[in-house]
């Protein structure tokens, strides 16, 4: 993808301002039709989540106490594993964001809960809801364009580091809990300031997440296993637990990659975004910026309804069960105004996602004009822009898109002539 205001093709060209004002007042109208029947039901939904996860939680774990008997551990890393992508997914996630708050119950509240996560609540919300929520997919405003360790955008600079990232997102991947956590603190750029300048607030954020990855680690790699020793199960337990945390990360991973990363997602550039952004503007970069997973409820569920990631950045704070009922109204919005509703089979998405990272780890055009005659130029030239300064990548890159337009206008010609 590149920025909306460079493609041949602006997705958004068609519309008037008072067309996209309009477009803000018809989503608010969806909104709150949600907050005005919004009540028990939801409460009780997120009140049955909570326990049913509890219950899951308890029930795997005390399984797990007798994990030397391999059906145990089967049993309870699959319980285990399931229990943790629901509390990160559909309750800690949501919580967080303030969903609940609405009920007034202080146990199920943004501002009291903590999740099972190597990040903290503090550093998530941050990074996350306010920060990402607020500047989605600005070039250079919403780090989670490739969370500072990947190129997911044309207009994102290539740096040799970038060839490597394939590797990044599968490490990423497997361990993603800690490395949000990093990702909530800023590491790369605080750990660039000389020690005596961080701020102060950077290292009380550190203290905090590294007491919280402790005390994850002790719950996860000591006590538990330690209280299976009765039973031989020790080092079952240990591996049940470490199991468990890595299918809940790839599959989190996997989900919020689903996101924004899909080729056809929708990028800006700051300049592009008026200094005073209307409602009608934000609605509709959010719609654009997400992308959709279509599924079985059971999907949603497991997904915290991420699936309906445009719904849910049109309206963070609606409580989560509510997105599949919006959903088809937002639908007829995106027909209504021509715009594309960005939605396939999570395989589809997942393919599209890991498939941007693959291609954008090379320079813009190096794929487009490699063949396999010019194979032997195309590598010199590459390795070229590896060890050379900004210099040489900067000439490099201007004349791989020199070669890559000449190659696209040669293209659109002979499909004229055919025509």
């Amino acid at each position: 993808m590149t920025v909306v205001t460079k493609k041949d093709q602006n997705p958004v060209a068609h519309l008037t301002p008072e067309d996209i004002e309009q477009l803000g007042i018809e989503l608010d109208a969806i909104r709150q039709e949600v907050l005005d029947t919004r009540g028990e039901r939801d409460a009780a939904y997120i009140r049955k989540v909570i326990d049913a996860q509890r219950k899951l939680e308890l029930g795997s774990r005390a399984v797990l106490l007798a994990s030397a008997f391999p059906p145990a551990f089967v049993v309870g890393t699959i319980g285990l594993s399931i229990a943790k992508i629901v509390e990160n997914m559909e309750i800690g996630h949501n919580v967080m964001h303030g969903q609940w708050d609405w009920m007034r119950d202080p146990k199920i509240h943004s501002t009291t809960w903590e999740w099972d996560n190597a990040s903290t609540a503090e550093g998530w919300k941050h990074s996350h809801n306010e920060v990402h929520h607020t500047y989605t997919n600005i070039v250079g405003k919403d780090n989670d364009l490739g969370y500072g360790i990947m190129r997911v955008d044309e207009d994102q600079r290539w740096v040799p580091m970038y060839l490597a990232q394939p590797i990044w997102n599968f490490i990423n991947a497997c361990f993603f809990e800690y490395g949000i956590a990093a990702y909530d603190l800023e590491l790369g750029k605080n750990l660039k300031t000389p020690k005596d300048r961080r701020p102060e607030s950077f290292k009380k954020a550190a203290r905090a997440t590294l007491g919280k990855i402790r005390k994850q680690m002790t719950k996860d790699y000591v006590v538990h296993p330690l209280l299976s020793l009765p039973t031989g199960s020790f080092l079952p337990t240990l591996a049940a637990n470490f199991t468990a945390n890595l299918v809940r990360n790839v599959w989190s991973h996997s989900v919020i990659m689903c996101g924004h990363f899909p080729e056809g997602v929708e990028t800006y550039e700051k300049a592009a975004i008026p200094e005073r952004e209307t409602r009608g503007e934000w609605y509709l970069r959010q719609m654009l910026g997400s992308a959709n997973i279509s599924g079985s409820k059971a999907m949603h569920f497991m997904t915290g309804n991420l699936s309906h990631q445009i719904e849910h950045h049109l309206f963070p704070d609606l409580p989560s069960n509510r997105y599949a009922e919006v959903a088809p109204k937002v639908q007829a919005l995106f027909e209504k105004y021509d715009l594309n509703y960005h939605s396939a089979s999570l395989p589809a998405q997942v393919y599209s996602a890991w498939h941007k990272v693959v291609r954008l780890s090379l320079p813009n055009g190096w794929l487009e004009t490699t063949t396999k005659e010019n194979l032997p130029s195309q590598l010199k030239m590459l390795w070229a822009m590896t060890t050379g300064d900004r210099k040489v990548r900067r000439v490099a890159q201007l004349r791989l898109e020199q070669q890559a337009r000449r190659l696209r206008a040669q293209k659109k010609a002979d499909v004229e002539r055919v025509a």
